[in-house]
């Protein structure tokens, strides 16, 4: 059985100034590739499931207890994490239910509802072993602090873990969610001096508009958890559209989605040995 904790595996790839892929579920087969990759790779890995994917499934439970059994079977160390979550009942049935790590996502709220709101999921999640994300502004990606320009201060990082006591930050430094082109680039000397005065490891999302070399230079520059999604999603639906595209008459689902999952797996084992070499 898996018995990793998130906190052991950040910590450990923050010490070694190496990067911890954290990629998103969507279906099934999503946590099935991830896992085979990172066992393909012999990295630990991070399977995130959202609040719009819990959503979309109707609720968390269902998505989150196949992924915590794919995760608690890998032989490599994998955890399940609870991702922008906003609703406080959901971060607390989660924790219940078994998440090994939790993003709250409070960048909405002004500063001081942030603050209050976060350090409360911090108290209750650090009472069951739970590790706890947070997010300092807007990294919402489209807009806010992701948007083109928009960059976390040094100083206010600071305030916020002290205030908080979260265990990992995400930070701007120049990305943006749902990006489909590997085209953005990230700001190395401001994350530099975030992850010196941050006290945490630091979180990057949007890690999907990053080539190889921005995503290589954020993490010897200080990041340590990289999130990916909308680029393996890119990947699936591509697989998926030439096997359909290939046989007019198929029908069963096995058959294009197999080589989907596939594209997916072998691009995580690919980003982990990039990310962690």
């Amino acid at each position: 059985m898996n018995t990793s904790t998130e906190l052991d595996l950040v910590a450990n790839a923050s010490a070694a100034r190496q990067g911890i892929g954290a990629f998103n579920v969507v279906l099934l087969e999503h946590a099935e590739a991830i896992v085979a990759g990172a066992e393909r790779a012999g990295r630990p890995v991070i399977l995130q499931i959202s609040q719009n994917t819990a959503s979309y499934h109707g609720s968390f439970e269902p998505i989150m207890a196949a992924s915590l059994a794919i995760a608690g079977a890998a032989s490599v160390p994998a955890i399940v994490h609870l991702d922008h979550a906003e609703d406080l009942q959901l971060v607390y049935a989660a924790v219940e239910f078994g998440v090994q790590s939790v993003m709250f996502d409070g960048s909405t709220l002004d500063y001081e509802e942030n603050v209050a709101t976060t350090r409360k999921v911090v108290e209750f999640c650090h009472d069951h072993g739970v590790f706890v994300e947070a997010e300092l502004g807007e990294v919402g990606g489209k807009d806010g602090v992701h948007a083109p320009g928009a960059r976390s201060r040094p100083d206010e990082v600071a305030a916020f873990v002290a205030a908080t006591g979260v265990d990992a930050l995400a930070v701007a430094v120049g990305t943006s969610h749902a990006m489909t082109s590997r085209v953005a680039t990230v700001d190395r000397e401001l994350i530099g001096e975030l992850a010196a005065c941050a006290g945490v490891p630091l979180v990057l999302h949007g890690s999907s508009g990053l080539s190889d070399e921005e995503l290589i230079g954020a993490v010897r520059a200080g990041m340590t958890k990289i999130n990916i999604s909308t680029h393996l999603n890119g990947l699936f639906t591509a697989a998926a559209r030439q096997a359909l595209n290939a046989d007019a008459a198929l029908v069963d689902p096995r058959k294009y989605i197999t080589p989907a999952r596939n594209a997916v797996a072998g691009e995580v084992a690919r980003l982990l040995r990039l990310l962690a070499p």
